[in-house]
């Protein structure tokens, strides 16, 4: 089996980096031992939009500011870094505390897309901008091959959902995602958001992070939407 830096194509320098990336908050928990990949994480966010961000503007330099968000939103969200995560085998690497590891999170979207964004910190860590770029665009491959050939990405259900009230006359406050509540142990929250327009619930979604659930009920509510046309 590859290793992670064979499927990266990046050998680290300090490896103390690539274990707390590959680490969950389960596992340090429950074996109450060493640091684990949020504030990893945290980091490999910020740099995923910077790069994406900088790639799109260099690339389509005709295209508007909507284009460019809506393109990137696509390209760093929890679906598309799930897909990246899997391609690269990301989740047999990954230190999963006993609980995590019995209810499937080697395999959870929310738990891959965010070890992702944590390899992508560690890498900003251990070898500066310029390296952490060329592997976010490795990454990122297929998906700015799709955007410079015109086909349609992964959706932002959120955005598309915006534009679509906004060009009926809605404004941003007019629309409100609202925490409705978790449930479930910590290793295995779901979380219930309701999204309100114009302070009518429209929908319900559920999901295994917040961002999972806003974007299931704006799925659904574009869904509901586009069919009444």
């Amino acid at each position: 089996m590859k290793t992670i830096e064979e499927k990266i194509r990046y050998s680290f320098k300090d490896r103390t980096l690539l274990e707390t990336a590959l680490t969950h908050s389960s596992f340090a928990r429950e074996k109450s031992s060493g640091e684990y990949n949020e504030r990893m994480e945290f980091l490999g966010d910020a740099m995923l939009d910077a790069i994406a961000g900088e790639e799109l503007y260099r690339e389509f330099p005709g295209k508007g500011e909507g284009f460019l968000s809506r393109t990137r939103a696509s390209l760093v969200c929890e679906k598309f870094l799930f897909e990246v995560a899997v391609r690269i085998g990301l989740g047999d690497h990954l230190k999963l505390g006993p609980g995590e590891e019995k209810t499937g999170g080697r395999s959870r979207p929310s738990i891959l897309a965010d070890a992702v964004e944590a390899l992508i910190g560690a890498v900003f860590l251990d070898g500066g901008y310029e390296v952490t770029r060329e592997v976010v665009l490795r990454l990122l491959a297929d998906g700015l091959k799709d955007v410079r050939e015109g086909k349609a990405i992964i959706t932002d259900y959120k955005t598309a959902l915006q534009e679509l009230l906004q060009a009926e006359g809605a404004t941003a406050g007019d629309i409100q995602y609202v925490d409705a509540g978790q449930s479930g142990p910590d290793h295995d929250k779901v979380f219930t958001v309701k999204l309100m327009i114009n302070g009518s619930q429209e929908a319900e979604g559920v999901g295994k992070s917040k961002k999972q659930a806003q974007q299931n009920a704006a799925e659904q509510a574009l869904s509901r939407r586009r069919h009444a046309i």
